[in-house]
């Protein structure tokens, strides 16, 4: 997709700024090759579904959070399904153990505490203990 295409997306966020850090971090991976497998054929429509997919996640993450439900609650484990599945529709096979190194990279990196505190502060916590609760949950 074209820098201006990418712009109209997503704003002044640009995702081609991390893919450096990524390739070294994970680039030998399954996921990663899958994800760059998909992600290719992806034009503005799909990256505009995606993104709105996710921001609708994110507002319902934070509504249950000032409903006050539990991360450990059953709306919040479903959350947190729906994000792992949004995850696997559009990148990689997102497995529990997978899924929860992503919630724990959620408190543990400034830039993703930062990007969900932004939505809502707490956002990042509590969306890794819905992870792990949901990941818990569907352990066999």
């Amino acid at each position: 997709m074209s820098k201006e295409a990418m712009f109209e997306v997503f704003g002044d966020f640009d995702p081609s700024k991390y893919e450096e850090e990524a390739k070294q971090r994970w680039g030998q991976t399954a996921e990663y090759k899958q994800s760059k497998r998909k992600t290719a054929r992806y034009g503005k429509k799909e990256w505009q579904q995606i993104k709105e997919e996710g921001e609708a996640l994110h507002q319902d993450l934070a509504r249950a959070m000032e409903d006050g439900v539990k991360p450990t609650g059953r709306r919040a484990m479903d959350l947190a399904e729906r994000h792992r599945q949004h995850i696997t529709r559009w990148f990689y096979d997102c497995g529990y153990p997978i899924h929860r190194g992503l919630g724990d990279g959620y408190v543990s990196d400034e830039r993703f505490t930062q990007f969900y505190e932004r939505v809502r502060p707490g956002l990042a916590a509590y969306l890794r203990q819905a992870i792990h609760a949901n990941a818990d949950r569907n352990a066999s």
